[in-house]
């Protein structure tokens, strides 16, 4: 085992050798979390990039700003002297084609005897650029035959100067030179130049100086929003962000996170409240299944006393069971981790269905259910799910209901699906109705029935997956609950669901 393991150990040396490329990927790998921790902290500053982005915007516009300036000032001026040139030598064109080179040699004496700006420039030479005409005395040094516009320095009449010329060829290897003197507006494009220069050095300036206060305004108007995610951290709930009453995109993100800190603690709130019902409610029947079991072991005298007390003991923990699981059905609806199985149905006959069943229950206990349906009621979404959350309105409203009382269903279709159960009993006081949605949660009329108050519960959780609502009313007597969803507009597709659900599936209504 020793031999192998060294004969490992020098392969893995030999590749190590035989592949450099490797080993330097490697070291680089290595190194880059090292030049990560040693990367300067202001890098890593969102008011650094965002003060540097402002940098760089306003520097291109100052840029393009110079460029534009300079085009229009110091480019007009060039462009000026080549048209005129051009301008210049077509009118000698036409004097060669018309009169020959007399015609030229006359035409350019007229021209320089009438130039007043005293900056014209031409030179007629021949085949051996010999002076024919004009104002130079021999031909440019820098005039060659490459190109056909130059701009260089010429001595005329004993001064040194700088010209534009652009070179012509005649007919017969004559050449011409037209030109014009461009020492001023040199002088002005270089002074024009510089002015534009020092006014971009300034302009980098003001961007640089621009950058610093977007990073003071923007790490000053987000203090407070760090300071107060910091308490929050720490534990403090009730901070808020500060806003700056302008209304503008920061008092918007405050508002914002200022709801979100309310929507955050009234969760926690309502975990605190879960948390404590979870513990009164549920501890009556763990205790009295306890004290039963622990009564029959003491003192059953057969083994039917024996076998009663467990079987009692099961329904009570079996009714706990029930609890916990209505607890993650809601808990599972609210985290809309169960749209898989949402699809377009028709609520009619799922509303028919429940009407049939709880019909009978409500024909029991002396009441009358009133079911007044428009058909069809499109809608998307769970059906079992939906038919769960009515089935608890049904429920609530039986249990609820006086002898001889009324019982409302209702389906109905406008802009949106209209969901209504209605009932003749106590009714739910306005102070209690924003509660009685939240788990656990019972009012007075309540506490003597049997239930763990999250009927009403699971409904809002159903309504609210469904991008729906949930609105508790007064009847007059009663209750009025109106559950109002979204109205599928594909009718076909709801069509073609209603004739598949002819099976109807088993309604466990959560006990409220």
């Amino acid at each position: 085992m020793a031999k192998l393991l060294a004969a490992l150990e020098r392969v893995a040396h030999l590749g190590s050798q035989a592949r450099p490329g490797h080993a330097e990927s490697d070291t680089r790998k290595i190194s880059l979390p090292r030049l990560k921790r040693f990367s300067p902290r202001f890098l890593r500053s969102a008011g650094i990039r965002f003060a540097a982005l402002y940098a760089v915007l306003f520097g291109i516009s100052a840029l393009a700003l110079v460029l534009f300036l300079w085009w229009a000032t110091a480019g007009l001026l060039q462009r000026q002297v080549d048209a005129a040139i051009r301008a210049d030598a077509q009118g000698l064109a036409e004097q060669w084609q018309e009169g020959g080179l007399p015609a030229l040699i006359s035409t350019i004496s007229e021209r320089l005897a009438e130039n007043v700006d005293d900056d014209a420039i031409y030179l007629l030479v021949d085949s051996h650029f010999h002076r024919i005409a004009g104002n130079l005395d021999r031909w440019p040094s820098g005039v060659t035959m490459q190109q056909e516009h130059f701009e260089l320095p010429i001595e005329r009449d004993g001064m040194r100067s700088l010209a534009r010329i652009y070179r012509f060829d005649l007919a017969g290897n004559f050449h011409l030179l037209v030109g014009r003197d461009v020492e001023a507006r040199a002088k002005l494009r270089q002074l024009l130049t510089d002015a534009l220069f020092w006014a971009l050095i300034v302009v980098v300036g003001l961007a640089a100086a621009g950058a610093l206060v977007v990073r003071i305004v923007l790490r000053n108007t987000l203090a407070d929003i760090s300071k107060t995610t910091e308490a929050i951290s720490a534990g403090d709930l009730s901070r808020r962000v500060m806003l700056s009453g302008r209304g503008d995109e920061f008092d918007r993100l405050a508002e914002t996170l200022n709801d979100m800190l309310e929507r955050i603690g009234r969760l926690m709130d309502g975990v605190r409240q879960v948390s404590n019902a979870i513990a009164h409610d549920l501890r009556t029947p763990i205790t009295r299944a306890r004290t039963r079991l622990e009564d029959a072991v003491l003192h059953a005298k057969c083994e039917a006393d024996l076998k009663a007390a467990i079987e009692r003991a099961i329904a009570d923990l079996d009714g706990v069971v029930s609890v916990f699981g209505a607890i993650l059905r809601i808990a599972e609806i609210e985290a809309g981790t169960r749209r898989s199985a949402f699809a377009p149905c028709d609520l009619a006959p799922v509303l028919e269905d429940l009407a049939e069943l709880y019909g009978a229950a409500a024909e029991e206990r002396g009441l009358r259910l009133i079911v007044e349906l428009r058909k069809p009621l499109p809608a998307f979404g769970d059906r079992n799910m939906l038919q769960q959350a009515f089935a608890n309105l049904l429920d609530n409203a039986i249990k609820f209901s006086p002898p001889c009382g009324r019982i409302w269903l209702r389906g109905s279709m406008a802009d949106q699906v209209v969901i209504e159960v209605a009932d003749e009993g106590p009714g739910i006081p306005e102070a209690e109705r924003t509660h009685a949605v939240e788990r656990f949660y019972r009012g007075e009329a309540a506490r003597s029935t049997p239930g763990a108050g999250l009927g009403l519960a699971l409904v809002q959780a159903v309504a609210q997956l469904h991008g729906g609502t949930l609105v508790l009313a007064d009847n007059n007597p009663g209750l009025r609950a109106v559950i109002t969803l979204p109205r599928q507009v594909a009718a076909a597709g709801a069509k073609t669901e209603a004739a598949k659900n002819a099976d109807t599936a088993e309604i466990a209504p959560v006990k409220g």
